[in-house]
């Protein structure tokens, strides 16, 4: 019988959104769905988890071990509980991506990256190609490792379940690796991949000073997340941590504003799938306007400060 275990991400006791979109995609593959929350006084997140509609049990693994979210003792603790499973499923972030390899290589199993739509219990679609091609990927292993592109899954609702928390031995350090520092990144701006309103610029901008002036009220005004092209990142415009795009970060908010971005491959790949993608570029012939689904042929530092007016 089919069963899988969803691995949740989670922070500061509430679980991540990704997290939500992945139970959806376990939920397709049938048979009964279990989340994992691995962490240190993460109860509150085993709650969040338990209160998801479709979780038939959630499985708390509360330890030191598990206090930095490091990828080797969470392999270990999946690896702990892997026997009583079909399928072991990640969120594709940064986490998840650690750690499920570790998972599949010491089952001797083939991982199944990034899928986006579940056709069958060994059957999947995934973005290949920077997102220009979908590959259908059937996998005859007995145990199933996958990631979940969140953005190819709606979320499930947060409310409405009542899943029993079970509370299992947390595993032990592990010697091979420690935690040394984290350097964050403090924002009052929703953070870019669960944001529902993304404003971007690209290197037209011209300067991380015309960043801040031209896109930083509009975001304001609409309570937006700042995205920003790789062009952009690598003249230095814009930190790295705003990049949207295959080598950056996926993201499908409901509203997509990109302004001064040309559209390149690269970037389409990671923002095609939003809900509603509006381009402002003074180029008619700028790839952008392919995908978007209302496009601005203007000057973006006219049009974006009188949009920013108008609101």
């Amino acid at each position: 019988m089919t069963a899988t275990l969803v691995i949740a991400e989670h922070e500061h006791g509430s679980l991540k959104a990704a997290t939500l979109n992945t139970v959806t995609a376990a939920a397709q593959l049938g048979g009964a769905v279990h989340v994992l929350v691995a962490g240190q006084q993460a109860q509150a997140a085993a709650d969040a988890a338990a209160r998801i509609p479709g979780v038939a049990r959630v499985i708390l693994a509360d330890g030191p071990a598990h206090a930095d979210a490091l990828a080797e003792p969470l392999a270990e603790q999946v690896l702990a509980l892997a026997g009583d499973y079909t399928h072991l499923v990640f969120p594709a972030t940064a986490r998840g991506k650690n750690a499920a390899p570790r998972v599949a290589a010491r089952l001797d199993v083939a991982q199944i990256s990034d899928i986006s739509r579940v056709l069958g219990p060994d059957t999947f679609e995934r973005p290949i190609y920077a997102g220009n091609a979908l590959a259908t990927v059937q996998c005859a292993d007995a145990k199933l490792v996958l990631t979940v592109r969140a953005t190819g899954f709606d979320a499930a609702p947060a409310e409405g379940g009542s899943a029993p928390v079970e509370t299992v031995t947390a595993v032990q350090a592990s010697a091979r690796s420690r935690f040394i520092g984290r350097e964050l990144t403090k924002s009052d701006r929703p953070e870019l991949t669960a944001a529902k309103i993304i404003v971007s610029g690209g290197r037209a901008l011209g300067s991380s000073e015309k960043f801040d002036q031209v896109l930083t009220p509009l975001a304001d005004k609409l309570g937006a997340a700042l995205g920003a092209s790789r062009a952009a990142v690598d003249a230095g415009y814009a930190p790295n941590d705003w990049q949207v795009g295959q080598t950056g970060k996926i993201v499908a908010p409901s509203l997509y504003i990109a302004c001064g971005i040309s559209g390149a491959i690269q970037h389409l790949a990671g923002m095609k799938d939003s809900k509603v993608i509006v381009a402002i570029n003074k180029d008619p012939e700028a790839p952008i306007f392919s995908v978007a689904d209302y496009g601005l042929e203007a000057d973006l530092f006219e049009a974006v400060p009188g949009l920013s007016a108008a609101l």
